[in-house]
């Protein structure tokens, strides 16, 4: 069953806002992805299991929940998903790291892996990937099939903005996984950039053209 969340919290869409504007420097273009990958990774694990475990106050023994299971894995999709990731520890620490990376063919806009590693055991981990742009969704079925082959079986997909055509893409190749999405843009142009976007997220996050 196919299942996609679109962000409505007003800070979620300032932030988004900000991010968009051309003039926005690359300290602040960072601090802002940063910002936006906790909030949204705030409604994305609001499904986390947990367990009760005994702890002592300073005033009597309790039982209190934790976070149960084996640990949360955020991978990011290299480079652009990197500027995502402080966000997600910063909600869980404890979190492991995985990366995939991927470089799109400038002609044909398909997707070609480089380099994939990922935390042990992938399978019984909750898995968070990240990515800031979802465009043509070819890189984000590449990084689940990827996922899959390893093992990965709870895959959830957090994209800042996506294009109507990536958000169909992705869930009609992987309908099992949960995509949460902060912005839904009108469309891709002939280059496969969102539109209206906010340009290259890897180059505004590194400072790099």
């Amino acid at each position: 069953m196919m299942s996609v969340s679109y962000m409505t919290h007003p800070l979620i869409r300032h932030k988004i806002t900000l991010l968009r504007k051309e003039n926005t420097s690359t300290n602040e273009f960072r601090k802002l992805v940063e910002e936006i990958a906790m909030l949204m990774g705030y409604e994305a694990l609001s499904d986390l299991e947990t367990q009760e475990i005994n702890i002592k106050t300073p005033l009597e023994e309790s039982k209190q929940p934790v976070i149960s299971g084996k640990k949360l894995a955020v991978v990011p999709i290299l480079r652009a998903g990197l500027g995502m990731v402080n966000g997600i520890l910063a909600l869980v620490p404890s979190a492991r790291v995985g990366h995939i990376g991927l470089y799109r063919d400038p002609v044909t806009h398909e997707p070609h892996e480089y380099y994939c590693k990922l935390p042990e055991p992938i399978d019984q981990r909750q898995i968070v990937v990240v990515d800031p742009m979802l465009a043509t969704g070819g890189s984000a079925v590449a990084a689940v099939d990827y996922i899959k082959k390893h093992g990965g079986q709870k895959i959830k997909f957090m994209s800042i903005i996506a294009a109507p055509k990536g958000v169909e893409t992705l869930m009609k190749a992987h309908p099992d996984i949960q995509l949460y999405v902060g912005a839904l843009d009108r469309e891709l142009d002939d280059n496969a950039y969102i539109r209206p976007g906010l340009g290259d997220a890897g180059d505004r996050i590194f400072g790099t053209k």
